[in-house]
């Protein structure tokens, strides 16, 4: 049984050119009676100012990376986003924050989704109560092998909000509105929950598990085929064995050789370029959830 959440923080703006989450989090300090809940004191944060300010990723390196507890201790780090690093995890010891949520966006066409780490009972139930309301909500499980490094891992519950497709540095308007309406109702589950008010159902959850990475073919360095165009902004659909995945420059098609189906996300994210990767592929599950 999970203790009563007692402290949230909202983050916007840990990359600097992902608009939604900066302008809401702007939105939420200078109207904080909309975050106001009955058993909850809401936190909400801008994450890395000098990058929101330049409209940049990041200045000098990944903040999303940076959060390791090896990194934050390490007296050596001393890059802004390092040293940014360690101000937010005191921030969020000295004001006890027990559920964080951080705010995205992707230039890959993922919608609206819920990235978790983990697959806890809590994090289901939450999921599953949201996806009652808003059913084009996608939930994806992404156990990254740079999890540790994340912000979100500063505490042991919260989520990761992921919406696109948006370009970098700019803002759209409905996923924008469709973003704070998911967090208003986040904020009531964790409000009723507090209160013993989730209402008992069940509830059949699908969660779309990452478990492979891939990138751009490439000739050393440099890329030698381009997302395919039928698969471009295809996240969440499935493709299966001869499907096309990239397009060379000459026009050949590389097609996927998988033996089963797979769910592809983060198509193309502008961002991943430098990580190597031109998508994720997932496995779907469903799940039965009992709420309440």
């Amino acid at each position: 049984m999970v203790k009563p959440i007692e402290n949230v923080a909202i983050f916007g703006g840990t990359h600097g050119n992902e608009m939604t989450g900066i302008y809401l989090v702007k939105k939420f300090l200078k109207n904080p009676h909309l975050l106001e809940r009955k058993t909850l004191k809401v936190f909400p944060f801008l994450s890395n100012p000098k990058a929101i300010e330049l409209s940049v990723r990041y200045t000098e390196i990944d903040l999303n990376r940076c959060f390791a507890l090896e990194d934050i201790e390490n007296l050596d780090n001393i890059l802004y986003e390092q040293l940014l690093a360690k101000t937010i995890h005191q921030k969020l010891r000295n004001n006890q924050i027990n559920f964080l949520i951080d705010i995205h966006s992707t230039t890959s066409a993922m919608g609206l989704t819920i990235i978790l780490s983990d697959q806890n009972d809590f994090h289901l139930k939450l999921c599953s109560y949201l996806s009652l309301i808003y059913p084009e909500l996608k939930i994806l499980y992404y156990d990254s092998p740079e999890k540790n490094k994340l912000l979100r891992s500063n505490t042991d519950l919260g989520l990761t909000l992921e919406v696109g497709a948006i370009p970098q540095g700019v803002l759209e308007a409905d996923l924008l509105m469709k973003t704070e309406q998911v967090i208003y109702s986040l904020l009531d589950y964790l409000d009723k929950y507090n209160q013993n008010k989730i209402e008992k159902k069940s509830h059949n959850l699908f969660i779309y598990e990452v478990f492979e990475r891939i990138d751009y073919p490439r000739k050393e360095e440099e890329i030698t085929a381009m997302i395919h165009p039928n698969l471009q902004s295809k996240d969440y659909q499935p493709i299966n064995f001869g499907d096309p995945l990239f397009m060379t420059f000459e026009g050949e098609t590389i097609n996927y050789k998988g033996d089963s189906t797979v769910y592809p996300v983060f198509i193309n994210e502008s961002a991943y370029y430098e990580k190597g990767i031109a998508m994720c592929l997932t496995r779907r599950q469903e799940m039965t959830v009992n709420l309440g």
